[in-house]
Order: C-alpha cells, then structure tokens, then sequence
C-alpha cells in the first residue's frame, strides 16, 4: 500500500513561500500584458482565435503566455492547499487558508475571461488587479503562520502600536485603488495594436488622467507621512526589531515609489517605468501584510496606553 506524504513544518513553509511568489510575479505578467498593449491579443477565452495554441503573432503570444503562467500558478496554489492537508503536525487554521488560494486563482481566471469577452472595460481591469491584492493577503498570511507555530508568538502588548500598524493596510489599499484608475484612464488601456477600440476610464471627461493622478499622488503623500508617524511610534514606544523592520520596508519603498511616480509622470508615463510602479506597489502591499502581522494580534481588553511590562513579542 502506498504511504501518505508526511510534510514537515520547514517544508511547508517552504511551499507557501513558493506560492506567494508566484502569486506575486503573475500580478507582474498581468501588468507586462497590458502594458505591451497585448490585452486583446487573444480575443477569445479561454482558447486564443478559437485554437489550443496562439498564432506566432508578438501580443498573442504575450497574451496567452501569461494565461499558461496562470495555470501554472494555479498548480502552486492547489500545492500549497493540498499539501496542508499532509502536514505535521496538521493545522486547522493553515488549511483553512490556504483553500483561499486556488479559489482565489480560479476567481481569477473567471474575471480574467469577463475582462476579455468585455474588451479591457476599466472596471473588469481594475477587479482583476483588486482580487489580486486580495489574493496576496491570504498568500502572506499563509507563509506567515506556517513560519510560527501556535503560541510561539504572545500577544501584543502595545494597542496604540499595533492598530498604528494596522492603518497602514485600508490606506495602502486606497492607494492601490486610486491608481489603478489612473492607469485605467491612461495611455496604456492595453489593447494597442490589437486592432480592437479599448475603452478608458473618462468618468470626467479628458481631465479624468490628471484628476486621478492628482487624488492618486494626494493619498500616496498621505500615506508616506502615516507610515513615516507609525515609524516614529514604534520608536519611541520601543517596539520590537521584529515589528519595527518591516514598517521601515514600508517607509523606504514608498520613497521610491515617490520618486518613480514623479519621474515617470515627468516622463509622460513611458510603458516601462509604469511597470516598475506596478511593480513596486505589489512589493510595498506585501511589506504591509508583513508589518501588519508582525505587530501581531491583541489579548482582549488591552488599554491604549503605555505597552504593558513584560515581553513585548507579538503572536503569529
């Protein structure tokens, strides 16, 4: 007879990270296809021009190469579930989460085939990047957890620390939000060459670029001075090394975001320095998930005070 898989705690760990990753690097492809104007350059879904294999033509190929990465990606996220299942000792709590992610993957493969059959429409594009970050909260969360076992992290003993730490994810996430409008009322709709009218977000007409790029920057520079004060919060309350170093993550990339964001602003938003903002707002949400974690979860009644005496460690 054939022997269960036994996974081990580090194994496992190991098979979360890989899932985050790839979870991460397909957001990366998504935005390359968009932003090389290949969109439409399958028009069909879930085959391309009616066919199991893309015609030797540059945004069909590009196109449907991310969706077979979008499979593959599926096979890491049915791993990483499947898998919880053979770890030892099991978790209820790791496979609970996981599930979220193959789920996740094939909500996404659903909206990804609406966003095509809609011909890029800006609020099919903007989900699809929304559900994404969604994703990556419980991709983050999985690895976190699978990193400590239960109890090896006490409770937070700092309440105005932690819920600082908090605020960093509805703002970070607002600020993803009011920049994929920007992107969607800009130049990179994500169906040029395709021959196919892609529509753009015009909600105000031919300000609606600068409007979001305005309300866009407003919030980014918000959210730099709030994660500059929960920086300054954390030092003064001695907090962790363990709590304080992602947030300083978090500080250090949104300066260069900044600086990405004006240059590339400067530059009339070039396709390539777009990407690396995409790029760099994934690494930032993810630095987020990680400072939000690490400050840990809260004992019931804790005052908002002075953090208690004792150990100052946070749970998983």
């Amino acid at each position: 007879m054939l022997r269960r898989p036994v996974v081990t705690p580090q194994a496992y760990e190991r098979i979360a990270l890989a899932a985050l990753v790839a979870l991460s690097l397909i957001v990366l492809t998504g935005a390359a296809v968009r932003l090389t104007g290949s969109g439409l350059g399958c028009p069909d879904w879930p085959k391309c021009y009616g066919k199991a294999v893309a015609p030797l033509e540059t945004h069909a190929v590009i196109e449907y190469g991310n969706r077979i990465l979008s499979g593959l990606v599926g096979v890491a996220a049915l791993a990483a579930a499947g898998l919880a299942w053979f770890r030892r000792p099991r978790r209820r709590d790791l496979i609970a989460i996981s599930a979220l992610l193959p789920f996740g993957v094939l909500c996404q493969a659903v909206l990804g085939g609406f966003t095509v059959r809609h011909h890029l429409a800006p609020g099919f594009v903007m989900s699809h990047f929304g559900l994404s970050m969604l994703i990556l909260i419980a991709a983050v969360g999985l690895w976190w957890r699978a990193r400590h076992a239960p109890g090896e992290r006490p409770p937070a003993r700092d309440a105005a620390a932690t819920w600082a730490v908090r605020a960093l994810a509805p703002v970070g996430a607002l600020t993803i939000f009011v920049g994929t409008a920007a992107t969607a009322a800009g130049p990179h709709a994500g169906g040029e060459g395709t021959g196919d009218e892609i529509r753009r977000l015009e909600f105000r007409g031919a300000d609606t670029l600068d409007w979001a790029i305005k309300q866009h920057a407003r919030i980014a520079f918000a959210m730099g001075v709030l994660a500059l004060g929960v920086w300054l919060l954390l030092r003064r309350r001695g907090a962790p090394a363990d709590v304080r170093r992602p947030v300083t993550e978090v500080l250090a990339l949104l300066a260069v975001q900044g600086a990405v964001g004006t240059l590339q602003y400067a530059l009339e938003l070039p396709a390539e320095l777009v990407w690396v903002h995409v790029t760099l707002a994934v690494v930032t949400w993810i630095a987020i998930l990680r400072a939000v974690y690490a400050a840990g979860r809260l004992p019931e009644r804790v005052s908002l005070g002075r953090p208690a005496r004792g150990r100052s460690r946070t749970a998983a």
